[in-house]
């Protein structure tokens, strides 16, 4: 089995896992999406709670539905949001969630993202923290998408524009499910150093 086709039976598990026990809020499963699971709401207070999140200012979220209760509550706590556009065809979003006035919640959506959003000169701002999706992470920070390396562009981006360095917390929040043994890396794969699933907390 070449490391591609590894990866691809990973993801297969994954989505017929969360599928077949009801986990997935997607009534035809997440197949060649990052899964929205049931529970993220759980993770993202799981979240809430860390140091890294209190000590952060302005934090980046992938554009994915399950990281949408993440950027909601990063808005109610007056957060700075910076979301990637889908495929990062529109590069970045930015929104002050201390200008929402009562519409955090729609700002958290991709639709209400682009709705709220305004220009912002990134160049002097410093990102406290980085949450992606992903398919399947393993306690030592390996991780898988959906297969089309956005999330490691993103990273890779923000690390030439100097907006997150070494330090920066980079994490995901997952289901229970998603989290396996091993997961093969390539030279392009981007670890992560936290991960919040609706049960733990993992730093490595």
């Amino acid at each position: 089995m070449s490391l591609k086709e590894e990866k691809e039976y990973i993801r297969k598990s994954i989505y017929d896992k969360l599928l077949k026990n009801g986990q997935s809020l997607r009534p035809n499963g997440d197949y060649g999406k990052i899964p929205n699971f049931k529970g993220s709401e759980i993770a993202a207070k799981l979240l809430y709670g860390t140091d890294e999140w209190k000590n952060s200012k302005t934090i980046f979220c992938s554009p994915d539905s399950a990281q949408i209760p993440v950027r909601y509550l990063a808005l109610i706590d007056d957060k700075n949001l910076i979301m990637a556009s889908p495929n990062l065809e529109d590069g970045y979003l930015y929104l002050e969630g201390s200008k929402l006035n009562g519409y955090e919640k729609e700002a958290s959506t991709k639709e209400g993202a682009f709705k709220h959003c305004f220009e912002k000169d990134l160049r002097n701002i410093s990102i406290d923290l980085v949450v992606e999706g992903s398919v399947a992470v393993d306690r030592l920070g390996n991780r898988i998408g959906k297969g089309r390396g956005f999330a490691d562009r993103e990273i890779e981006d923000l690390l030439n524009r100097n907006l997150i360095d070494e330090n920066t917390p980079l994490l995901t929040t997952i289901h229970p499910f998603q989290l396996v043994d091993y997961i093969p890396m390539e030279s392009h794969d981007k670890k992560l150093n936290m991960i919040v699933s609706t049960e733990e907390i993992i730093r490595i």
